[in-house]
């Protein structure tokens, strides 16, 4: 039956020139809703989710992906590996590594000899309380103290046969943080000295007002803390979590056994193909050797972030610490300027604040200031690892001015998501895999066993001569 129809007024300027939707003439007035307007336009302006532009940050169930496909990917690694060098995960080698001859223990009596350097800052800070004492020789006598605390280590680990390379690492690394927590120790009390006098002098300061921190407990409290940064009352949280506090030491057990089992089952077996060092050897040989080690070696360099982590996490819930930002989203960074800046807090906030700002009060321009800070932090990183290690070839300290150079120059052509790429690039080829080469030649150098079957290359080696 045909039906009156009318027509939708026309919007468009041409008018009856352009098509029209009609209706019949029993529907509802023009001010209500058409009931299929919902289904008339599907589509509007929106960006693809993997595009940059899109904002969409859901992707758990990629990283959940990427998770199940390295292990299968790698499974085949481990299997081969078990096949080919059997069962090779033994405890008693690494504690092997890690005591002295004869159970003697020097560097264990070396970190209790270290109470003598903080028990002296105190002295110090004391004695010049009372007056008895200059500031300028205060502050000499604390220099001088420190000298000793960075010089005595290093004199010991040269001299000293009977320290294994696991007692050394300690050893040097416990002093060398001992002596930038006791450094802004002094620092900072000298700061607040001069604030003391400044109210003094103003009016409204009051006698003893920093004498009652100068205690055993305070400074203890600050060298068992996770921080390089002293100041006076830290945050504290309420109580001590007995169900985290577990859950740290659990987590620090099983790390350490994980890392037991890489560097035996995985890395060791590739430190015996060789019988020379990687310095000596040839080029093609060193590039496939490196290129075998790049993937344990960043596990191991992950694993140590980790345990890092639930380290310094114990000890802040076992005191109490409040200030547990030991690290920013360092993974997320799309440079390395910003990955240095997030992955080790603690050291930059003592750098920034006993380093870079004096520079700064000193007239050094802020960029060249920044630069002389990242030096000081490449030399350190060399020293703590080639010094126990008896190898000073400055492979370290190149990798990390080189990746200076990357964030320097390949800033500007890789951003986003591109920048992020370049930094984990750089974190698989850097300073860990320089790491691994100085314990590769010190095993060839020292740990490598003598009765280790030979290798294709020694035999042809062996024929020629």
């Amino acid at each position: 039956m045909a039906e009156k129809r009318k027509r939708l007024p026309s919007s468009s300027p041409e008018g009856d020139s352009m098509s029209h939707w009609e209706i019949p003439s029993s529907d509802p007035p023009a001010e209500h809703e058409h009931p299929y307007a919902s289904l008339l336009c599907c589509h509007s302006i929106q960006d693809s989710l993997l595009s940059s532009n899109s904002n969409f940050t859901g992707y758990r169930g990629i990283l959940n992906w990427i998770i199940i496909f390295l292990v299968l990917t790698h499974a085949h690694l481990f299997l081969e590996n078990f096949i080919q060098h059997g069962f090779l995960i033994d405890v008693n080698k690494v504690v092997g590594h890690l005591i002295e001859d004869n159970c003697n223990w020097p560097s264990a009596i070396l970190i209790l000899t270290t109470n003598i350097f903080p028990l002296v800052a105190l002295y110090l800070e004391r004695t010049q309380e009372k007056g008895l004492l200059s500031p300028a020789s205060s502050h000499r006598l604390h220099l001088l103290n420190l000298g000793f605390l960075l010089l005595f280590p290093a004199a010991v680990i040269l001299r000293e046969p009977k320290i294994s390379t696991g007692g050394a690492f300690f050893f040097l690394w416990f002093y060398t943080v001992l002596g930038l927590k006791l450094y802004s120790y002094q620092e900072t009390n000298r700061w607040y000295r001069l604030a003391y006098l400044e109210n003094s002098c103003n009016g409204c300061g009051a006698q003893g007002v920093y004498k009652e921190h100068l205690t055993l407990q305070d400074l203890y409290y600050f060298l068992l803390a996770p921080t390089l940064c002293y100041q006076r009352d830290f945050p504290c949280t309420p109580k001590v979590r007995i169900n985290k506090l577990l859950h740290r030491l659990l987590e620090m057990v099983v790390v350490i056994q994980i890392m037991v089992g890489i560097v035996q089952q995985w890395i060791e077996p590739i430190f015996q193909t060789s019988e020379i060092s990687l310095f000596t050897m040839d080029i093609t040989v060193r590039l496939e050797h490196l290129v075998r080690l790049v993937a344990p070696t960043h596990f191991l360099w992950i694993l140590f972030f980790f345990l890092s982590h639930s380290y310094l996490s114990f000890w802040a819930e076992l005191l109490r610490f409040g200030d547990q930002h030991f690290y920013g989203d360092w993974w997320n960074a799309t440079n390395l300027i910003t990955f240095w800046k997030n992955w080790n807090i603690p050291f930059q906030k003592w750098s920034r604040r006993h380093v870079y700002t004096k520079l700064v009060d000193h007239n050094v321009p802020p960029s060249q200031a920044e630069l002389l800070v990242f030096l000081m932090s490449a030399a350190l990183c060399e020293y703590l690892i080639a010094l126990p290690l008896h190898s000073c070839r400055l492979w370290i300290f190149l990798m990390m001015v080189l990746e200076l150079l990357v964030a320097v120059f390949f800033s500007y052509y890789f951003q986003g998501n591109y920048g992020n790429g370049l930094v984990w690039l750089c974190l698989l080829l850097g300073p860990p895999l320089a790491v691994t080469t100085y314990f590769h030649d010190k095993y060839t150098g020292s740990y490598r066993p003598s009765s280790l079957p030979q290798t294709s290359h020694h035999k042809v080696f062996r024929q020629l001569d």
